[in-house]
């Protein structure tokens, strides 16, 4: 993508993974002693809305789901977490039960930080009190940027921003140089607010046009600048 995308898909995207990296050495490293390793199978959830937390989750490897689920127990797929990424961090500051539920959607390996040291780190610690406020803000305007957007979108539209969203966060490079995308449909059509087969159909029409190329669960990329024309974000 051109700079100018990269700055347009930010609008659409989380930065927890900065708040780590923007602190102190001795404060991460400490940070990092008191993290307790916990590992979480595809599917298991790591916190269910309306619990309360008792720690803070940093993201080591994997890939996680932040869903609601509606009344008919339907998913929506609020955001997906990657790598260095933390998570449950807005409950546990302002003392309240999560408002979502988070699970892995592969094998993934996270550090458990105890309520307890985590807060005692932010009122000693004025860089990572001020990283966190930054993020949160940052969700906030996602949030906004994201609800304001997306409902006036065609599900064409939608499929095509949330394509974009997933191969610059995170897609991985394949033998061709070619972005990829690895979610299962269920998950995609979840993200984008669609019926599966819906989502499905498609993305047979992008595949058609020589947009994307799919091989199982994989997803890749072929034309960037397409799907930015079809999503008409910018």
């Amino acid at each position: 993508m051109e700079p100018n995308d990269l700055i347009r898909i930010e609008k659409f995207t989380s930065k927890s993974d900065t708040i780590l990296k923007n602190i102190p050495p001795d404060l991460r490293q400490y940070l990092e002693s008191q993290m307790i390793d916990k590992t979480y199978r595809k599917g298991q959830p790591i916190f269910l809305e309306g619990s309360f937390p008792s720690g803070i989750f940093y993201l080591k490897e994997g890939l996680i789901k932040k869903y609601k689920t509606d009344h008919a127990g339907k998913e929506h797929i609020l955001s997906l977490c990657s790598t260095s990424e933390l998570i449950g961090y807005s409950a546990l500051l302002c003392n309240e039960p999560y408002p979502d539920s988070a699970s892995a959607l592969e094998t993934s390996r996270l550090g458990f930080l105890p309520k307890e040291v985590f807060l005692k780190a932010t009122n000693e610690s004025n860089d990572l009190m001020l990283g966190l406020l930054s993020s949160l803000s940052h969700e906030f305007s996602v949030m906004v940027n994201s609800v304001m957007v997306f409902a006036h979108m065609t599900v064409r539209e939608r499929l095509a921003l949330t394509l974009l969203i997933l191969s610059e966060k995170f897609g991985k490079k394949d033998k061709h140089d070619q972005v990829e995308i690895v979610l299962s449909r269920i998950d995609l059509a979840n993200m984008v607010g669609t019926a599966t087969e819906t989502l499905v159909r498609m993305l047979q029409e992008l595949k058609k046009e020589g947009v994307i190329e799919m091989n199982a669960k994989k997803i890749s990329i072929l034309k960037v600048k397409t799907l930015i024309e079809i999503s008409k974000f910018y």
